[in-house]
């Protein structure tokens, strides 16, 4: 084993040794700790006002467990905690702020490996995306799923059943009161969406890509099988430290590869789209948008589970979770099954035994859910760099639609108008918001999944097809295209888009366009200006230097890893 990073600190035996151990004692630890331990730092990202990530104070406890086990000397650590559920305007503007907390935090402490606690969807993405740019040995332990909603003898899906009883509401179906009781009944235990949202969807991702232990992703959170797999994860870590095995070899061009056929396979968020790219942007290996649709695309949904089917998380997890889901993909010969693991293994001998306990819930690779159900990316004059929609979500006979475009410049607008009577907008045409991207919001907020207006929902409207430069949340569902890029607050010609144009879109073949001249449009373009720069703070560092929908959405400084190099000694 190669010298611990950590004796950089406490090895020494001049006056700073002495400083470190010392101000280190007075929290009681004993001399020996500091004599060769690996030092595991245990980043979390536990905060009351993220509920998702509510129970993580337990779940630290039980990795420094497994830890102490193995010999390691563990330390929590605190990081910027992302709830999409509270924090405005979308915790997606702070997911690179908090990648950042947890790069330096790692670089300047005295960490030898470190486990990260991911739960709501933003902290998964930020602490590998900071941790990978350090590239030490580090694993990722998610906090796990909530028990299945249950409401008036029926399942209920955070966010999913939400889209669903505030469309009811809208329209009378649903009693007010009979919408605050479902409050109780959806969320009724620790753990982050318990349908296939983009924190579920993440947490698969970290399985997927080897950087959890086996079963990582859909364990439900109050399950005594979660604690038990953060005690292993807290033992894997101290060996990982010891065989020096560091996320850049684990995290190879054949990992994520894995991790876009395991997307496709359960159905999986749009946002894994510009996560993995982000990932993908601080480890080094090359990743682009078309590899969505190249690799995954063709590839079948497999996994009946909300928003794209029926079922939940607790019952993916008790029909066998991912591992099952890997090991059909490895029998069709879909799988790299070669790509290493965090816990030194390949993927494939992880998987090779996994059982299917419920084939209503995953199915075999020969008799999908649903057939061609990856990712696919659109482009055309009104997305030359690519725009994504997820067509297992989406309305079959909206796939190929021709209409007009009734257009919003801000979600705020839309909010204001969408129910308004007088709207001009029939169920054949095409609603398209602006200025949600990146830069425009800013932060690309879940606001693509615009409502259908009342007075069409009264009609026995569902669906509509949607276009924007924003996101939507894993848990919604419709026609929905999303990520156009480049977006409109920087220039894109979704700006360029007013009420009235005819927008053409053709999924089969890729396309997205709008039918108007290049004429009309330079004479639009001419007229359009920037919005202005946020005055200070994050917001001006963040909308100065984030990167495209297409390109992950990381700030242009951040891309590539730099190391774990130990900072200087200042005293």
């Amino acid at each position: 084993m190669k010298k611990l990073r950590s004796q950089e600190w406490f090895g020494r035996k001049d006056r700073d040794g002495f400083l470190y151990r010392s101000w280190m004692k007075n929290q009681g630890w004993s001399h020996d700790l500091f004599d060769g331990r690996p030092v595991i730092g245990i980043c979390n990202t536990w905060s009351e006002l993220t509920p998702c990530n509510g129970h993580f104070r337990e779940l630290a406890e039980c990795v420094k467990r497994g830890v102490w086990e193995a010999g390691g000397f563990p330390l929590e650590f605190p990081v910027m905690s992302l709830g999409e559920t509270q924090l405005r305007p979308t915790a997606m503007l702070f997911r690179n702020l908090a990648s950042m907390d947890v790069e330096e935090s790692i670089r300047g402490n005295p960490i030898d490996g470190v486990v990260l606690l991911m739960g709501c969807d933003k902290t998964t993405p930020s602490l590998l995306m900071g941790a990978a740019s350090c590239d030490l040995p580090a694993m990722g332990l998610s906090g796990g799923p909530m028990l299945s909603g249950k409401f008036h003898g029926r399942d209920l899906g955070s966010g999913t059943g939400l889209w669903q009883m505030t469309d009811q509401l809208r329209t009378g179906a649903m009693k007010v009161e009979e919408y605050h009781e479902a409050e109780s009944c959806m969320h009724r235990s620790k753990g982050h969406c318990m349908t296939m949202g983009t924190a579920s969807t993440m947490a698969n991702k970290v399985e997927a890509l080897g950087m959890s232990l086996p079963g990582n992703a859909a364990i439900p959170a109050v399950d005594a099988r979660r604690n038990t797999l953060a005690q292993m994860t807290g033992r894997r870590i101290v060996q990982m430290v010891q065989e020096d095995l560091r996320m850049s070899q684990v995290l190879t061009r054949q990992a994520f590869e894995n991790a876009i056929f395991a997307n496709a396979a359960i159905g999986g968020s749009t946002n894994a789209v510009i996560h993995l790219i982000a990932i993908a942007g601080r480890i080094g290996v090359p990743l682009w948008l078309d590899d969505f649709d190249r690799l995954g695309s063709s590839l079948p949904c497999l996994v009946d589970i909300q928003p794209s089917g029926e079922y939940l998380m607790e019952d993916f997890f008790y029909a066998g979770g991912l591992p099952a889901v890997l090991r059909e993909l490895g029998e069709a010969d879909v799988l790299h099954r070669d790509a290493l693991t965090v816990n030194g293994q390949p993927i494939w001998k992880n998987v090779v035994d996994a059982a299917c306990w419920n084939r209503d819930v995953i199915r075999r690779f020969a008799e999908p859910f649903k057939p061609s159900a990856g990712i696919a990316v659109l482009r055309g004059n009104l997305a030359p760099d690519g725009a994504v929609i997820k067509p297992s979500a989406a309305s079959p006979q909206l796939l190929q639609h021709r209409g007009r475009a009734v257009v919003f410049e801000t979600i705020e607008e839309c909010h204001a108008r969408i129910d308004d009577e007088t709207l001009d907008i029939d169920e054949s045409c095409i609603m398209v918001l602006k200025n949600c991207g990146p830069r425009g919001y800013p932060g690309m907020a879940e606001v693509g999944n615009m409502l259908v207006p009342k007075k069409l929902l009264r009609k026995g409207v569902t669906d509509m097809v949607r276009i924007s430069d924003a996101r939507m949340s894993g848990t919604a569902y419709g026609t929905v295209v999303l990520h156009v890029s480049p977006e409109a607050a920087a220039g894109g010609p979704l700006g360029l888009v007013r009420s009235g144009d005819i927008v053409s879109l053709d999924v089969p073949k890729r396309s997205l366009c709008l039918e108007v001249n290049e004429e009309t449009l330079m004479a639009r373009r001419s007229k359009w200006t920037p919005p202005p720069l946020p005055e200070r703070g994050w917001l001006r560092l963040y909308v100065e230097h984030v990167l495209q929908a297409d390109k992950g959405a990381d700030l242009d400084f951040l891309v590539g890893r730099s190391g774990a190099r130990v900072a200087r000694d200042s005293h």
